[in-house]
């Protein structure tokens, strides 16, 4: 009866594991940061036209299935390591050691303050805001560094608060990828706008579209 019993305890046990398993996979009804991270990818890529909202529903199923096929993989419209893996996430639903949350808040900042730039444009804004995370001078966290008094204009002006466009997302995951335009600049500035004569006093590293990069 004992050795029954561990059998049993046993069986109990790895079914548990299993469902717990099973259960992790992003799937239809799944909802969360690794099914946000999951949209911003595939909307990035072309898959997926609904929104960042992290609820695993049809339209999210479909464009997994389209990715997985792509990518020879089991099209099964469910999210596991190796769909995770072939998207660059991994298994919490971070891209380069960054939330899905902030990827679009980096993207709504990048739409924001680039608007109508050209795509390295919006990198190069994009990798200033990383670049102050690691300075000295700004903020730990992207949140501190966007939301830092003063720092962006558009929170100011409303334009923060309009839809994010589609490039804005792309250019996040570059910008957090690596790719920088801007040089390792920490400040950007429009010059046919710009009034504050200190900022117009650093050292400038490019210009790319209307903006110029500095130190």
């Amino acid at each position: 009866m004992k050795r029954l019993g561990k059998i049993l305890a046993l069986f109990l046990a790895l079914c548990l594991c299993v469902s717990l398993n099973v259960a992790s996979l992003s799937r239809v009804g799944s909802r969360g940061e690794e099914v946000r991270a999951i949209q911003a990818y595939l909307k990035d890529k072309g898959y997926y036209n609904g929104s960042v909202d992290g609820i695993y529903g049809t339209a999210t199923k479909n464009a997994v299935i389209k990715f997985q096929k792509d990518k020879g993989l089991s099209a099964d419209g469910i999210a596991g390591d190796k769909t995770l893996s072939a998207m660059g996430i991994a298994s919490d639903g971070t891209f380069g050691g960054y939330s899905s949350a902030d990827l679009e808040l980096l993207a709504r900042t990048i739409s924001a303050e680039a608007r109508g730039e050209t795509y390295m444009g919006q990198v190069a804004v994009g990798a200033v805001i990383l670049n102050r995370i690691e300075h000295p001078s700004f903020p730990d966290t992207l949140a501190g560094v966007v939301y830092q008094k003063g720092a962006f204009s558009c929170l100011d002006d409303g334009q923060f608060y309009e839809p994010i466009a589609d490039s804005a997302y792309k250019a996040a995951r570059d910008a957090i990828n690596g790719l920088d335009p801007s040089g390792g600049a920490i400040y950007y500035y429009n010059p046919k706008t710009a009034t504050n004569k200190w900022i117009r006093s650093r050292p400038v590293i490019v210009t790319i579209g209307r903006h110029v990069f500095c130190e």
